[in-house]
């Protein structure tokens, strides 16, 4: 049995049982404290229209509660966005994006509650570095599940830059350029950009996150309502595979709800981190005075990934190219130029190098942040230099092998983070009260 053959038949087993218990502890989360997706709008519209108050006394390790939240949108909204909802499609049918989105709603309660416990838990080192995030709140259910977080989660950052290297490689030697040139530009671009720090950090994520955002929306905007029937019948298609999922790939694993439900779930948390816990890194080394607005920043950020998610699923089920069943990660690319101009299609390269630069930068420092956790802030160029290192030689893996190494390390980080998350946020409810003082801060 080769090595792909073990590690998909791996992913059959575990990913079942794990999307339940992920899910699970989203809709638990939700229902405990009262559906907060609905009743925080008023709040997050408030810090959005009047900012979020924060120390104004400068901290070199610190960054603004809107650069946090940046910087932690960088890590997610990236090539899972556009890769994820084609990939859940074909192994779990049209029907998975519909599940991917409805664990993006439950979801964004388990995201907020892990910025919520990272902000009330963060602590900082002797040499003046915050540290943040699971690695530390997970220690407060039992030390032994923060040291596991940490020991898988700095490298399961490394795979998944190699995996985003290797996409993007993909797409560019479908237009001549060789992939290893694209793994050794981008891991000398993220080198400059991670040993600026955290503010430089920031900055670059503040700046390319809306620009990249409105170039991929626009386009792809304009490519489905270009043919409202089609755009009619991929909806339809959702709708009549939610229980009876039909798939290309998936078919041969045997397609079923659960199917469709496992690969919603997982590609959901490929996309949004929402369980995963990474995202809480950034939001910890926000200056805000509030944890409870942070969290509420971190849950709303979410739609920004829905959308992007719901228009890359859609692409695929309008052009019909899913239906080809053939496994690879350029199918929006292709989506592109097969329904647009060349301009379009250069377009959808620019931003989706965007995607990829602000996801490996996000990725990175997050991985930095939970390796400085774990060796107490030591050995830190060893592990730059092993994801510089992969990020140039991921643009050359099998896509099928990055997809289950990635999909097995995200197993093994996110069962002891939900179930942690879920004991700490219901032991301190009172983190997450909305109260009236709090619409008057």
């Amino acid at each position: 049995m080769d090595i792909l053959t073990w590690l998909s038949d791996l992913n059959d087993l575990t990913m079942a049982p794990c999307a339940i218990l992920f899910f699970g502890v989203a809709v638990l989360l939700t229902l405990r404290f009262g559906f907060l997706q609905f009743r925080a709008l008023p709040r997050f519209m408030q810090l959005v229209t009047g900012g979020v108050k924060e120390r104004h006394k400068y901290d070199a390790q610190k960054i603004s509660a809107f650069q946090a939240m940046f910087t932690a949108m960088a890590g997610t909204i990236g090539m899972g966005n556009v890769v994820g909802p084609s990939v859940a499609i074909l192994w779990g049918g049209p029907g998975a994006l519909f599940w991917l989105l409805v664990y993006m709603f439950f979801g964004s309660m388990t995201k907020m509650a892990e910025v919520v416990l990272a902000m009330h838990t963060r602590e900082r080192l002797p040499d003046g570095h915050i540290v943040g995030g699971p690695m530390e709140y997970l220690k407060k259910v039992h030390p032994f599940l923060g040291y596991w977080y940490m020991s898988f989660v700095a490298f399961l950052f490394v795979v998944w830059s190699g995996l985003q290297s290797n996409t993007l490689g993909q797409i560019f030697e479908m237009d001549g350029i060789p992939s290893w040139m694209v793994g050794v530009g981008l891991g000398l671009l993220v080198y400059l950009v991670v040993k600026g720090g955290i503010h430089r950090i920031g900055a670059v994520a503040s700046s390319l996150v809306p620009l990249m955002f409105v170039l991929y929306v626009t386009f792809a905007v304009m490519i489905l309502f270009k043919d409202i029937t089609a755009l009619r019948n991929a909806i339809e298609q959702i709708v009549a595979n939610i229980f009876t999922p039909s798939a290309p790939v998936g078919m041969f694993l045997g397609a079923s709800i659960m199917t469709a439900m496992k690969w919603g779930v997982y590609r959901s948390i490929h996309i949004t981190e929402a369980g995963l816990g990474s995202s809480s890194i950034a939001h910890s080394m926000s200056d805000s005075n509030n944890a409870l607005d942070q969290g509420i920043l971190a849950m709303f950020s979410m739609a920004a990934d829905a959308i992007l998610a719901t228009l890359s699923g859609l692409l695929v089920l309008v052009t019909g190219i899913w239906t080809q069943g053939v496994f690879r990660n350029t199918l929006v690319y292709e989506a592109f130029k097969m329904s647009s101009s060349q301009f379009g299609a250069t377009v959808l390269v620019v931003s989706v190098s965007l995607f990829v630069i602000t996801t490996v930068i996000g990725n990175t420092f997050n991985g930095m942040q939970a390796f400085a956790a774990f060796t107490r802030d030591r050995y830190m160029n060893l592990y730059l230099g092993i994801t510089i290192l992969t990020i140039m030689f991921g643009s050359l893996l099998d896509p099928k092998t990055a997809w289950s190494i990635t999909d097995i390390m995200l197993t093994i980080v996110v069962i002891p983070n939900v179930i942690g998350v879920a004991i700490l946020a219901l032991r301190n409810p009172q983190y997450f009260k909305l109260s009236k003082l709090d619409l008057k801060n």
